[in-house]
């Protein structure tokens, strides 16, 4: 088991333990011993991380990477363009990836949920200038459907398959062994991985990534100030979302 973690102190941290754990929301979640269900702090504590050295030395090259790079990039683009604006672009790119999510969910047989996908795409391309309005965030399917953003790394957790263990990848942070291949699915299916020449494809996800971290700038900051060990915080909270999203 991971040693217990001290607890945040306000909603949106999250803590670690072996008996409990706290939501998004601050609320405690109380592990029921012999439920037969596996807890989102089980689930984390049984991923092995055999490469230690080498994760916690790509954990920091990536965080020096944020404070000295992508972090002053990213508030002096959010100075400059609107918050409005950057959600028009936060929309495209999320649009834009249409295709991974809709093979996620037809290969977890969820059919449902793909046409709602679909619909929602073709909704957001159409009457929504190509992907920069989300007019279809308000609407409801007509009965509930399990969670669309998916992924192959999902997809594969949903057939079975364990996370083998935790990775650090220099510039993609945290994953595991099964979700580094399905990232490497997702590349083939992700629109702008065909973008030519190759550095229109790297600087238009590279945008994408400035954009998005323009509107979260405090979040990591807020983790590691709350964490005793920021580089065990990191990684159980990116193994507890992966877990949740594979059971929504």
């Amino acid at each position: 088991m991971l040693a217990p973690q001290a607890k945040a102190a306000g909603p949106g941290l999250l803590a670690y333990g072996d008996d409990d754990i706290w939501d998004e929301n601050g609320q405690i979640i109380k592990h029921t011993p012999g439920s037969g269900k596996m807890s989102v702090a089980e689930a984390a504590a049984e991923t092995p991380d055999p490469l230690e050295g080498w994760n916690r030395a790509m954990f920091t090259f990536n965080d020096k990477l944020y404070f000295w790079a992508m972090k002053p990039v990213a508030q002096g683009y959010s100075f400059v363009i609107p918050e409005r604006p950057r959600l028009w672009v936060h929309n495209f790119f999320h649009n834009l990836m249409y295709p991974v999510r809709f093979t996620s969910l037809m290969l977890q047989a969820k059919f449902d949920a793909a046409a709602v996908e679909t619909s929602r795409f073709i909704g957001n391309t159409a009457f929504g200038l190509g992907g920069f309005a989300d007019i279809t965030s308000d609407s409801k399917p007509y009965k509930p459907i399990p969670s669309t953003e998916q992924d192959l790394g999902l997809t594969f957790g949903y057939w079975g398959a364990g996370n083998g263990f935790y990775l650090v990848w220099p510039f993609i942070g945290p994953s595991t062994g099964r979700d580094t291949l399905g990232y490497a699915g997702d590349y083939f299916l992700t629109p702008t991985s065909y973008l030519n020449p190759w550095y229109w494809s790297m600087g238009t996800k590279g945008y994408d990534k400035v954009n998005e971290i323009s509107m979260r700038i405090g979040d990591y900051e807020a983790l590691k100030e709350a964490s005793v060990d920021p580089y065990v915080a990191l990684r159980d909270a990116y193994l507890r979302m992966r877990f949740k999203k594979m059971n929504d």
